[in-house]
């Protein structure tokens, strides 16, 4: 069980040099001076204080997540949304029937228009992002238009099936209250919602240590470059250069492994200015011990570690013992982690709960 020293390190390059390029979107916003039409910022008033959002296009809030950047933290907000609500269409028009051959022989059929291989949905997503001071006020700090264009297959297309969306955005360490609408292509209909979120400031951890909300990774990509406007997703969230997709509801299939995501805030670094740490994991069922793996040293406050879901079991006979490798069971089970800081001395112990089926 080792590292993967190469996704941490491009991590480690976004926490350098940003983790994302929406300067370049906010700085086009504002030559364009695009904001939050009227008749939505309307029904986003509506509800503000209530928290109650109209259901025009019905979406309810999935996880927050957050990574270090240069000067802010990275936001990563999941919504879901049904397949019906969006609208989803053939993605381009269907093929015309062929012409009738002149006085034929004999009466053909028709021909059938040719079938969509995709369809596509188009919207718009409007993101409004206030503080929230210590007596409640607000105070707008951005708006933000991300126009979304969603394709997917036609095959198995399941109109009652609910999926997850992303989008992230980067702010300043604190609390914000997000006011979003996702709205139909001509804004005949919109739906509203509201969350409010939270992050730590980095600098805050003198005395202690912590970590970033932790993820189990499906699927990791890496791209070209990274993303200058907000881009609404399916499924995954992009942070500076890589595609990330979590694992949906940290349910697991035998055989897979866990593939964790963090970062470690209030690590101190030694004389030479490294870093070093020690890392143990420990799966458990109920207060049982199912999986320990063996310890890590590590010099990187960012984590990407696969975890095989791999038991070592004794088998006893005649002939004495013998040790065999099997997948985990089926069950509710438990990550510990363990963090130690060899500089400091600080440590914390973080738990996150999965399913195997």
């Amino acid at each position: 069980m080792k590292p993967r020293f190469a996704i941490a390190a491009v991590l480690l390059v976004a926490l350098v040099l940003g983790a994302s390029g929406l300067s370049a979107q906010d700085k086009a916003q504002a030559d364009q001076k695009i904001f939050i039409p009227n008749q939505v910022k309307t029904v986003l008033q509506e509800g503000l204080l209530s928290r109650q959002g109209r259901q025009d296009i019905p979406f309810t809030f999935g996880r927050h997540l957050y990574l270090p950047a240069r000067d802010s933290l990275h936001n990563i907000v999941y919504f879901k949304i049904k397949n019906a609500d969006l609208g989803f269409a053939p993605a381009a028009p269907v093929a015309p029937a062929a012409p009738a051959a002149p006085e034929p022989a004999a009466p053909e059929p028709a021909a059938q228009p040719e079938a969509a291989a995709s369809l596509q949905a188009k919207f718009n997503v409007f993101l409004w992002f206030s503080t929230i001071a210590q007596d409640g006020t607000l105070q707008t700090v951005k708006e933000v238009y991300a126009p979304a264009t969603i394709d997917t297959p036609a095959a198995g297309y399941d109109p009652e099936k609910v999926e997850d969306y992303s989008f992230g955005y980067p702010l300043p360490p604190g609390r914000y209250l997000l006011a979003m609408a996702v709205t139909s292509a001509d804004l005949s209909r919109i739906g509203t919602g509201y969350l409010e979120i939270s992050t730590p400031n980095p600098g805050s951890f003198v005395d202690k240590l912590d970590t970033t909300p932790i993820f189990f990774a499906q699927a990791v990509d890496q791209m070209q470059a990274p993303e200058t406007r907000v881009e609404i997703h399916k499924s995954c969230f992009t942070y500076s250069i890589l595609k990330m997709e979590p694992k949906a509801e940290n349910v697991f299939a035998k055989g897979e492994n866990l593939d964790i995501f963090f970062f470690i805030f209030g690590l101190r670094p030694n004389d030479a200015q490294k870093y070093n740490l020690q890392i143990g994991y420990e799966v458990k069922k109920g207060t049982e011990t199912a999986i320990r793996y063996e310890a890590q040293s590590a010099d990187s406050p960012l984590v990407s570690q696969p975890l095989p879901l791999k038991q070592t079991v004794i088998i006893k006979s005649d002939k004495g013992e013998t040790t065999e490798q099997r997948d985990l069971e089926a069950g509710l089970y438990t990550l510990v982690i363990s963090i130690s800081d060899n500089v400091s001395s600080y440590k914390v112990e973080k738990t996150v709960d999965f399913e195997v089926k």
